[in-house]
């Protein structure tokens, strides 16, 4: 039986403290709340981790974000709480130590998408701005340099694209490829059979090994696990194509970062775009401009090459708007004992 407060004028209502609150994410649930009277939501710019836990006490849930902590220690102390539900605004939930919430009757949900156009969206804009420099060119034309020298590209149009992992998101980007007309590859351990057959935009379903052969455009969509970590390593990169176009938009874990800039100093990488890497989670969505430290960024954003984002491929206003729906009407269903949408549940 979940947890009720009775207010005064409200009636019934769950109260949810929203942990790693920017004012994007204040905005956009604000919005969504207003369909939702009887969910009371509170913000704080805290992330979620074992020292902030404690801060949910008296909260019937917790929702947090693809940087927040939820390992045991941190569900230990919300468990201790009695929060029983975890609302994660994102599709990722590597962070969650699974296993262990489900030991603690702990409720864990997803966003399980959120304008996969959106992500498939910014992955070609950095395959676009690495391959054709287009960010070096912008900051020489703001110094009043008007060459061109280091600042050739390759055309796409006749290229081969492979997309490793078509789920929704991957297959918003064959289309993106095929409109840019590639041949497009595609390698998943579920294909969808529509891509080919229906859509017209996925030429062939190949094995990891062959994509990496014929590709001059890699990008990335695959689920991260113990079998996909690593999966860009020397060995796979030395199976490349010289130059290939390299993009990262789903997980920092699948890349080995050190392999990757070995790639991009021996040519075989010939341009990199990434809105996530493995090291990324001290610095997802925080300013650090006061700080002196040496991130990876450091090295990677001083190839001519190469453009870093931080994870931002997701951030449009449909996708914060679908965020915000999907997690207030899924909170919505714990409440009132209804199914959650489809795919949602992670434990």
């Amino acid at each position: 039986m979940n947890r009720y407060y009775q207010h005064e004028t409200k009636g019934l209502f769950m109260r949810i403290l929203v942990y790693g609150a920017k004012s994007y994410d204040v905005d956009s649930f604000k919005a969504e709340q207003t369909h939702y009277p009887s969910l009371e939501l509170e913000f704080t710019e805290t992330g979620l981790n074992p020292f902030t836990a404690c801060l949910a006490n008296g909260y019937d849930a917790v929702c947090a974000f693809v940087n927040d902590n939820l390992s045991a220690m941190t569900l230990d102390i919300l468990a201790g709480c009695d929060i029983k539900l975890v609302l994660m605004r994102c599709a990722g939930y590597d962070a969650v130590n699974v296993e262990y919430a489900k030991t603690l009757g702990i409720t864990v949900l997803r966003v399980p998408a959120y304008s996969p156009e959106a992500i498939a969206e910014h992955a070609m804009g950095l395959a676009l701005c690495a391959n054709r420099r287009i960010h070096r060119g912008y900051n020489r034309v703001r110094d009043n340099d008007y060459s061109l020298v280091g600042l050739v590209g390759e055309t796409l149009h006749d290229k081969t694209a492979g997309i490793i992992g078509t789920g929704r998101i991957g297959a918003a980007l064959c289309r993106i490829c095929k409109g840019f007309g590639m041949t497009v590859l595609g390698a998943d351990p579920y294909p969808n059979q529509k891509l080919v057959d229906e859509e017209h935009v996925v030429d062939a379903y190949v094995s990891n090994e062959e994509l990496y052969q014929r590709s001059d455009l890699i990008s990335l969509h695959a689920f991260l696990d113990d079998k996909s970590y690593h999966m860009i390593n020397d060995k796979t990169i030395r199976a490349m194509k010289d130059g290939v176009i390299f993009v990262n938009t789903s997980r920092g874990g699948l890349v080995d970062t050190p392999a990757l800039v070995r790639g991009i100093l021996s040519g075989k990488i010939g341009a990199a775009g990434l809105d996530v890497y493995e090291e990324e989670n001290p610095n997802v969505y925080r300013d650090r401009t006061d700080e002196i430290f040496d991130p990876p960024t450091a090295q990677l954003c001083a190839f001519p090459n190469v453009v870093v984002t931080s994870h931002q491929a997701f951030f449009t206003r449909e996708a914060l708007a679908q965020i915000a729906h999907t997690t207030m009407t899924n909170a919505q269903a714990f409440a009132d004992n209804q199914p959650f949408i489809k795919q949602s549940v992670v434990c």
